[in-house]
């Protein structure tokens, strides 16, 4: 393609260049508008300036990929509601060995979770999390934040679904689910190890740390809080809410400790019952006064749960139960039964649900259908209005992509990249390392100072089309390649993907637990890491 006219060269360079800025730095002073409207803002010069016309804008608009990006996000705001994150980070913590075992998990567990559910929502769901576990270990929290946003990156790149660029590239490839895994899945794998090892070198020193001598530092500072605890009664825990609660006024008037014993014990002996019919414990080796205190803390539980269950009608049926020893269960209990055994079968459909998906996925059907059928079962299966879920789907973002497709299918029409790629691709053909190597920078450079999706979109095409001469399996290296460089290359600085972006902003934003992620401390681990995965990485892409 031949440079367009001058005056769309330059008018189309200005419309791009004003969405670039506005991409990577939102907040610039002279327009703070942000990525959603500088997007939007770069599409609509392209219109008015006359790149491109109002029907060629809405065909640049790729609503495959938006379908696709949209299913994801309600998918995994229901896996959300389902607790499924926080079922998989107590798991990613349990019995952790120390710092340096602890960063090992994030690294694999982030890498998992993040091919699955994308790395952005990955990194907005754990990196508080992360936080209060660095606080807890006593670690400092910046090695374990770099270990979840990079690691969310290298991850992502195993699968479709796992960063918007691969959207793009497994759509516009036609590479199915299953292929696009097995092609990059070796190098993902490799490079996650590789990533874990670089971290743990980088910051071996500062992650020392042995619980046991934490333990026994915090009792040699605390002799008089450990010497108290030890003598303080197991029930006296109940005591206070019990005294202060506006029930113990009708315990006090209306049975004794003796009385509420005898309803709490039973005609054997053996096992005491409070009059809600709950077992207390056994009796057998419990002194009077210790049967009767506890028969009263069992009894004011019951009594407080009913309460709140039934109201002041409650109250007066309990006081009449008691005057006639009659022993009694809150109405609500079974419903509430029924209620915890339809959550629990809500959540089993859920995960079948996306069981299922997954298995579609890799079975090659549509993507964008099979997520999107995928969203709208677990929006029927929840039985529910479904606004409040939809209202936490990231509509900015798809509104970002609308205006980012419109905005780089203009510059494209100026003819500046494909004049660009002309000169570069005699030098970065991938039958040769040497032309390996050429393209790789091109997109590590392009996808830090252009962002990575606009990377894609520009370069996609004419990458494939130099490969596709070579040969067809060829062609599909090439966009594996392309997946795999523009993923790793987000590592490289804090400016590089969004994911480090959202680590960066919600680390600081957690409150009283805050942090600063900078970007020279990101850098100085992100550049020898990113060279070195995308390197070994480069060797193990199939095609």
């Amino acid at each position: 393609m031949t440079l367009a006219s001058p005056e769309k060269v330059v008018l189309g360079s200005l419309a791009f260049g004003l969405f670039w800025i506005l991409a990577v730095f939102p907040a610039v002073p002279f327009l703070p508008i942000g990525r959603t409207a500088g997007s939007l803002l770069g599409g609509m010069l392209m219109i008015i300036f006359r790149v491109i016309t109002p029907s060629q804008a809405y065909a640049a608009i790729d609503l495959s990929v938006l379908g696709l990006l949209f299913g994801t996000m309600v998918v995994s705001i229901y896996l959300e509601r389902a607790n499924a994150f926080k079922y998989l980070g107590i798991l990613f913590s349990w019995k952790s060995h120390g710092a340096k075992d602890l960063l090992c998990r994030i690294c694999i567990f982030t890498a998992v979770t993040s091919a699955l559910f994308t790395n952005d929502t990955c990194c907005v769901l754990l990196t508080e999390f992360i936080l209060k576990v660095a606080r807890e270990n006593n670690i400092p929290p910046h090695p374990l934040l770099l270990a979840l946003a990079s690691s969310a990156n290298v991850g992502s790149s195993a699968t479709p679904i796992g960063n918007p660029q691969n959207l793009i590239i497994a759509i516009q490839s036609g590479i199915s689910f299953g292929d696009f895994i097995l092609g990059i899945l070796p190098a993902m794998l490799v490079g996650i190890v590789v990533n874990a090892l670089i971290l743990l070198g980088m910051y071996w020193k500062i992650l020392y740390m042995k619980k046991d001598e934490e333990t026994a530092l915090e009792e040699v500072k605390c002799p008089d809080d450990a010497a108290s605890h030890q003598f303080s009664p197991v029930h006296m825990s109940h005591r206070p809410s019990f005294e202060n609660n506006p029930t113990s006024e009708f315990i006090d008037h209306r049975s004794s400790p003796n009385q509420v014993s005898l309803y709490a014990t039973s005609a054997e002996g053996n096992i005491r019952r409070s009059p809600c019919g709950g077992d207390v414990e056994s009796g057998r080796n419990l002194s009077g006064g210790t049967r009767e205190e506890a028969a009263v803390d069992s009894f004011a539980r019951k009594l407080e749960e009913k309460i709140a269950l039934e109201g002041e009608h409650g109250l007066q049926e309990m006081a009449n139960c008691i005057e006639n020893g009659i022993p009694i269960e809150p109405a609500e209990r079974k419903e509430t039964l029924i209620k915890k055994w339809r959550r629990k079968s809500w959540k089993a459909c859920l995960y079948l649900v996306t069981l299922g998906m997954v298995v579609a996925l890799l079975m090659g059907l549509n993507m964008s259908w099979t997520v999107l059928t995928a969203a709208l079962v677990l929006m029927v299966l929840d039985f529910k209005d479904a606004g409040p879920c939809l209202d936490k789907v990231s509509y900015s973002l798809l509104v970002f992509f609308c205006g980012m497709f419109i905005t780089v299918d203009g510059f494209n029409r100026t003819g500046i990249p494909s004049t660009l790629w002309t000169i570069m691709e005699p030098h970065a053909r991938i039958d040769h390392a040497g032309g390996i190597a050429v393209l790789s920078i091109v997109i590590l450079i392009l996808s830090n100072v252009a962002s990575n999706v606009p990377t894609v979109l520009l370069l996609g095409g004419r990458v494939a089309a130099s490969a596709a001469a070579i040969s067809p399996s060829q062609e599909k290296r090439a966009w594996l390649i392309l997946a795999w460089v523009s993923t790793v290359a987000g590592n490289l600085s804090l400016l590089g993907s969004a994911a480090n972006l959202i680590v960066c902003e919600q680390a600081r934003r957690a409150k009283p637990i805050g942090y600063t992620l900078s970007f020279w401390t990101h850098l100085k681990f992100g550049l020898p890491s990113t060279l070195i995965v995308t390197a070994i990485g480069l060797l193990l892409i199939r095609s």
